[in-house]
């Protein structure tokens, strides 16, 4: 089984904006999670894209590859946090506010589904043959007991 992946560092995401795309990939097939990524909302979709075409093509390298690129799923993507860029933002009366700017590594790794068993044709066993047994009679069928007819005299 074929597995590959791809990283990309220092993206200018927040890690955890970037995990919420990549939870729409993970498990899909390679076509499926591609045509889920260019309709994203998101602008890390584009980064995330770029990410799984190179992990697909670092498959196609690897030896032993079928060449079915259709066989081929995400198997695992994460984004792990990388180094937040530390700014000053200028607030009233003399004060400064500190802005992180936040980086991530995106991580896409695909692997290549097993190739569907097919069973070999097995040479049949005679089948023993079933009991005859005499036929069942049909079940009487039953009535619902009559009722009395009961009269009261009017007093």
């Amino acid at each position: 089984m074929i597995e590959a992946q791809a990283t990309a560092r220092y993206v200018r995401t927040s890690a955890q904006k970037a995990g919420l795309v990549l939870g729409l990939i993970r498990g899909k097939d390679v076509n499926r999670a591609l045509a889920a990524l260019q309709f994203a909302r998101k602008s890390v979709a584009e980064d995330i894209s770029k990410v799984l075409r190179s992990a697909i093509a670092n498959a196609q390298q690897k030896e032993g590859f079928s060449g079915d690129v259709d066989r081929l799923y995400v198997s695992a993507c994460y984004a792990n946090q990388g180094p937040s860029a530390k700014r000053v933002r200028p607030a009233p009366m003399g004060r400064a506010f500190r802005v992180l700017k936040r980086m991530a590594h995106l991580t896409v790794q695909v692997s290549e589904r097993p190739a569907p068993v097919v069973a070999v044709a097995a040479v049949e066993t005679p089948k023993r043959r079933a009991r005859t047994a005499a036929p069942k009679k049909p079940a009487a069928a039953k009535r619902a007991p009559a009722k009395k007819a009961t009269t009261k005299a009017k007093k």
